[in-house]
């Protein structure tokens, strides 16, 4: 009985939060560089607008990571502590909207949290170390195909048989959800009222430069990062191709394709100007 008292009672707390932030205005891109020169001149209220303003891109973001390990108002309160942080850095000069640039720090600060107090069992080192692939995978494909990969994804990326991906999952309550459907939690109905902005700002960069520019650029790499560029951002047409398929038609491995994919991406970010993109690459 007391256990069910307490549910209700959280239940109660998120909802009156939905509630009072809900009704809060969202804001133009003009507002938002606006506050951002305002909060370098040291401007607490304008901080505070910018804050208010995304608490429901929080909670958007919050739902991916719902998880037995912490309350969800608690995941929701790292997420804020985030966003804090994301406010004080944003730069009005990057010309890039705050929601794009908060949701790195939003992640990052959940995801530092869930760690931190994650599952108390100990797996097995073989376990460990494909759980951090699974975990690293996921990551690397929500970013690529913008939106959170399915299990099969996973196996598919990794070449492991799908099943041993939900066995891991299942025995960690592994920080990474596999419901690929957000909005099938009714009662959280505050979070569908802002675009999910799960997508990184080297996969925008990708997209949103032109083909010749991109090639153009792409032309000044080295030439196995050239050729994993093209081939994992689909550049020369077809599929996307995982990275074991590429290590083995190069003849490495797939971490070693991971990295230098990792640092081609880096390489980007100097030229992002130049290129008149308008992502803020300090995400990868």
């Amino acid at each position: 009985m007391e256990k069910k008292q307490l549910t209700s009672q959280s239940e109660n707390a998120l909802q009156t939060y939905f509630d009072q932030i809900k009704g809060i205005p969202l804001l133009s891109f003009e507002e938002e560089l606006e506050l951002s020169k305002r909060i370098q001149q040291g401007d607490d209220a304008a901080r505070n607008r910018l804050i208010e303003a995304n608490l429901r891109l929080v909670v958007k973001i919050a739902r991916s990571y719902m998880t037995s390990d912490m309350p969800f108002m608690d995941i929701i309160q790292e997420g804020n502590l985030g966003l804090m942080h994301a406010a004080e850095k944003y730069d009005h000069k990057k010309q890039v909207r705050f929601s794009t640039y908060a949701c790195w720090w939003i992640r990052q600060s959940i995801t530092r949290s869930l760690t931190n107090k994650r599952r108390a069992i100990r797996l097995p080192h073989r376990k460990e170390l494909l759980l951090k692939r699974i975990q690293r995978a996921y990551h690397s494909l929500s970013q690529t195909l913008m939106h959170k990969p399915t299990s099969n994804d996973l196996a598919i990326e990794i070449g492991i048989p799908v099943e041993e991906i939900e066995f891991i999952l299942r025995m960690t309550s592994s920080l990474i959800s596999l419901d690929m459907d957000a909005g099938t939690d009714e009662s959280i109905t505050v979070a569908d009222l802002q675009e999910d902005f799960t997508y990184s700002p080297e996969r925008a960069f990708m997209k949103k430069s032109s083909r010749l520019e991109t090639i153009r650029f792409l032309n000044r790499l080295k030439d196995r990062e050239k050729s994993i560029l093209l081939d994992r951002y689909q550049l020369n047409g077809g599929e996307r191709p995982t990275l074991k398929s590429i290590g083995d038609k190069m003849g490495i491995s797939t971490e070693t394709v991971r990295q230098i994919e990792l640092r081609a991406l880096k390489k980007m970010q100097p030229h992002a100007e130049e290129l008149k993109t308008c992502m803020y690459l300090e995400a990868i």
